[in-house]
C-alpha cells in the first residue's frame, strides 16, 4: 500500500470544489457526472474525493475529523488559511501526542486537521517508515 484518498460526502460538488481549490489551495484533478457528481482534488501528495450525497439534506459528517493531513509547517499553513475566508474551528495547538495542529471546517461541516510533528526525527503518530517496520 502506498497512499489513501478520503472520500467525503458533500451536498454540492461544485461548492466543495470551489472551497478546496480557492480557499485551501487544492487543484482539481477531475470531475465526473452531471452536476458534477464526483471530483478528485489534490494538494502536494494529498488527494481527497468529493462525492455528492445521494440523500436529500445535509451530507453526513464524521464524529470529528474527516481527514488528518500531515504537513511540513502547520504554522505557515494556518497563516495562509487565516488570510482567506476559511472557517478555522480550532487554532494552532500542540497536542499531548506531539503534533502541532489546527482544524478547519468545510462547507458541509467536515472537519479537516492539518498538523506537523513537533519532533523532527519522528514520523508522527500513526506513521512509520515501511522499510523499517516491514509493512
Amino acid at each position: 500500500m502506498h497512499s489513501v484518498m478520503p472520500v467525503l460526502q458533500v451536498s454540492d460538488v461544485n461548492r466543495s470544489v470551489a472551497f478546496y481549490r480557492d480557499l485551501l489551495g487544492f487543484t482539481v484533478n477531475g470531475t465526473w457526472g452531471d452536476g458534477p457528481e464526483f471530483a478528485i482534488i489534490q494538494r502536494g501528495k494529498v488527494s481527497i474525493a468529493l462525492d455528492r450525497s445521494r440523500d436529500d439534506g445535509p451530507a453526513p459528517v464524521n464524529q470529528y475529523w474527516a481527514a488528518y493531513i500531515y504537513v511540513d509547517d502547520a504554522d505557515a499553513l494556518h497563516e495562509e488559511f487565516a488570510g482567506r475566508d476559511v472557517d478555522i474551528v480550532r487554532g494552532l495547538e500542540n497536542s499531548f501526542y506531539g503534533m502541532r495542529e489546527f482544524d478547519v471546517r468545510d462547507p458541509d461541516g467536515h472537519i479537516i486537521a492539518f498538523a506537523h510533528d513537533l519532533d523532527s526525527a519522528s514520523d508522527g503518530p500513526g506513521l512509520t517508515d515501511p522499510d523499517k517496520s516491514g509493512g
